[in-house]
């Protein structure tokens, strides 16, 4: 964090009320929850325990915002034992099944207190550090938001609201002349993550790219002539990946008297012709490109696409030709864990989903997932091949 990087235009008030609407969001997930285990719900690398996951909330908010002192000390929790059960880490995944957790009305209880706390500090401390860590818990609980959400679908479980999706226009391609882009923010961007430190320039060619993610349709047509089958069309990585699942058509996908049939949480729904492609992996999203004879944009040629006014982004977190590396000049932030250890493991994407807070949605932000999940809310567009 750069101590003199300025307040981003949040006052106390504000912060304290984007806070208390992130939690409502989390709130009407909680109480969507089945009451048969949905607090535990069943094992899995890509998901958390919602008991477990909520106090982590809750923990990272006091951790940064009330424990966190200017000399790196670190003030007792409010909930005793908090560090061992909450911090992630230092809390195996697979152990968070395990451990002993405090009830869901003792989670509430702190965190009811930790928002009090939170909320008076903000409105008699604020300056640029205490805005900064507010913000890095707000941005923290709204991702984890969406993970619920992504939980939610991937289970099956009923939502608390029906989801809005804003039905995509007609597939085109927008050209570009081959050019330079800057990829990253300034120190006097307001607040940034710090995997996009710092801003450096990028040369691209010439290249044409999709005005809009591909759709449910298309990649249908896809499914229908055998992508799935065309060893051809796979990476290695990608081929393995398939061969090993079993892969035959994405994942919430089913026949259905010679089309398909769409699960959108709880319930089978016709596949949709206007809407953008979600929870296909990079593999997919690669044998697909390739099957156009294209490939997956890299950053600089989707934030260079993005700067036109038909470039249409939003609709899903978009999958890209780069792997997720650091820029130039990297350093983590006190939060160190953010971005470091997922280096060159992970992949990039951009763009945003349905679930996406707008905060989030900037041409800036890096997501990165591991190439074989497809269990968030990722689509793609395609680029010219080089």
């Amino acid at each position: 964090m750069n101590a003199t990087r300025p307040i981003s235009g949040y006052r106390a008030d504000q912060l304290v009320a984007r806070l208390a609407e992130a939690r409502g969001r989390l709130q009407s997930l909680i109480d969507r929850l089945p009451e048969n285990n949905g607090w535990l719900g069943p094992k899995a690398p890509h998901l958390n325990p919602p008991l477990w996951e909520y106090g982590h909330i809750v923990w990272f908010q006091e951790r940064w915002c009330l424990r966190e002192g200017a000399d790196g000390g670190r003030a007792e929790s409010l909930l005793p034992g908090a560090d061992a059960l909450y911090d992630s880490s230092s809390v195996a995944h697979d152990t968070r099944w395990d451990l002993a957790l405090p009830a869901p009305e003792a989670v509430d209880a702190y965190a009811a207190r930790v928002a009090d706390a939170v909320a008076a500090r903000l409105h008699t401390a604020l300056d640029d550090r205490l805005a900064y860590f507010a913000e890095l818990s707000l941005y923290h609980e709204l991702m984890h938001v969406e993970a619920w959400w992504m939980a939610f679908q991937n289970l099956g479980y009923a939502p608390p609201a029906s989801l809005e999706r804003v039905a995509r226009t007609p597939s085109r391609r927008l050209a570009f002349a081959g050019g330079e882009i800057d990829l990253g923010s300034s120190a006097d961007a307001g607040f940034i993550f710090d995997n996009e430190k710092w801003r450096h320039p990028a040369a691209y060619a010439a290249f044409d790219i999709d005005a809009s993610p591909v759709g449910e349709a298309e990649f249908a047509e896809f499914v229908d002539t055998g992508g799935y089958q065309q060893r051809a069309l796979w990476t290695d990585e990608g081929w393995q990946w398939r061969a090993a699942n079993g892969a035959q058509h994405p994942m919430y996908w089913r026949p259905a008297d010679g089309t398909w049939e769409v699960r959108r949480f709880e319930r089978w729904t016709p596949l949709a012709a206007d809407l953008a492609m979600l929870h296909v992996n990079r593999f997919e999203a690669e044998a697909y490109a390739a099957w156009r004879g294209r490939a997956l944009p890299t950053a600089a040629q989707w934030v260079r696409a993005g700067q036109y006014p038909g470039f249409r982004s939003g609709d899903a977190w978009e999958w890209l030709r780069d792997p997720f590396t650091p820029y130039p000049g990297f350093a983590p932030d006190p939060y160190r864990d953010y971005s470091q250890p997922w280096f060159d493991t992970h992949w990039e994407l951009r763009g945003g989903g349905p679930l996406t807070d707008a905060a989030l949605k900037r041409p800036g932000f890096r997501n990165f997932y591991l190439p074989h999940r497809r269990d968030p809310y990722a689509g793609f567009r395609t680029a010219s091949a080089e």
